[in-house]
């Protein structure tokens, strides 16, 4: 394994950063201040082929790896944090239709998902049911040749902007072996939404309930058999820990560029607070830890690409250290901005809402603990 990048890996990323710098930075603010979703940025991110990074060619993805996939992220995330985290959402849900859907289903969907013509939102939350995903009541009953879902699904990204909706729901007792995943469109009869919520961040994409009343969906919209449903929950959570994990990585990394251009430019007791010894260390320290957060990061996505025995354990310390390192970094950058910090035109208030979630979401950074904590003792 090495972190060099080859030719491809640095084309890939120079065209990426072009694109965010071009098309989300100058607007990053403005989308946050607004609550708007740039859905025509999304469009312009699918022409690159930003919507299926990791799913199969054969159907228009990119076809490329998870290591390729956190180079994206992180210079996205770079641009605006909350678009980058957005589309690493809509890639899980890509890939899990083309991972595990019929040729039928990878024919209808993978198609216009991966060009971001259709959005798709990952539907697994629910009020009741957060980090014990597990305990889902939302029920999915066999009726004929459909099953008729209900229940309501929590946090959804994409909440009524989206053309499908991956959901888990209930066609068993039984815990997680009852769990059955299904692929709703967006115009299905009986589904509705919440009003979007109002959030500490991440005010550029839409964050709200998704509501199945007697929502007829035919057997053929089944992806997986039943029971598969929360393992194929999880496995896609595996690739969205690594994708948060890089968004977090570019917001922090943004945050610490911006700080440093800063400290070089304000001055302070008789010279540059780029000279102040104690300000130097906390660059430096802010530098390590992303720096540590991102070899963590590649090291996982290289173990998921290989379906590595430790793949899970990996991408749970990635996405904890990467998550954790990227919000700190954040936090610690207001604070050397000092009152302009805290002002909405720096930007660097904004990367640190954005960022503060990412530590709860795709499994709670608690429950990162939880899975490698439970693999050293073999439970």
């Amino acid at each position: 394994m090495t972190f060099e990048l080859t030719e491809d890996q640095r084309a890939l990323v120079d065209t990426v950063r072009d694109f965010a710098t071009e098309r989300l930075a100058p607007h990053a603010l403005e989308w946050d201040a607004e609550k708007r979703f740039p859905v025509d940025a999304l469009r312009e991110a699918g022409e690159l082929g930003l919507g299926g990074v990791y799913v199969s060619e054969d159907y228009g993805g990119a076809g490329l790896l998870r290591a390729d996939a956190a180079l994206i992220f992180e210079e996205l995330a770079k641009a605006d944090p909350t678009i980058a985290a957005y589309i690493s959402i809509h890639n899980m849900i890509v890939w899990m239709v083309d991972s595990f859907g019929t040729e039928s289903q990878r024919a209808e969907w993978v198609p216009r998902l991966a060009s971001l013509e259709a959005l798709g939102s990952y539907c697994l939350t629910e009020p009741g049911a957060g980090s014990d995903a597990a305990a889902l009541t939302s029920r999915a009953t066999l009726d004929g040749d459909h099953y008729v879902l209900n229940g309501v699904k929590q946090f959804i990204s994409g909440a009524g902007y989206s053309s499908l909706y991956v959901v888990m729901a209930r066609t068993a007792e039984g815990g997680s072996r009852g769990i059955t995943a299904f692929l709703v469109p967006g115009d299905a009869p009986g589904l509705s939404f919440g009003s979007n919520e109002k959030k500490m961040g991440w005010n550029a994409q839409p964050t709200g309930q998704v509501v199945f009343r007697n929502v007829r969906v035919p057997v053929s919209n089944r992806l997986g058999d039943e029971g598969m449903g929360f393992g194929i929950a999880m496995k896609g959570l595996n690739g969205g820990r690594i994708n948060i994990g890089a968004c977090s990585l570019g917001g922090g990394q943004a945050a610490l560029d911006k700080t440093v251009a800063y400290l070089k430019e304000r001055t302070a007791f008789g010279g540059r607070l780029a000279d102040k010894e104690a300000l130097v260390f906390e660059l430096a320290d802010m530098d390590m830890k992303l720096e540590a957060a991102r070899s963590l990061l590649m090291r996982a996505a290289d173990a998921l690409d290989r379906n590595a025995p430790d793949a899970v354990r990996l991408c749970a310390m990635a996405k904890r250290v990467a998550t954790d390192a990227g919000f700190e970094v954040a936090n610690q950058a207001i604070q050397l901005h000092g009152g302009y910090g805290y002002l909405h035109e720096y930007g660097i208030e904004k990367i640190a809402r954005d960022l503060r979630v990412h530590q709860i979401l795709e499994g709670t950074n608690e429950i990162m603990r939880l899975i490698v904590g439970r693999m050293l003792v073999g439970d």
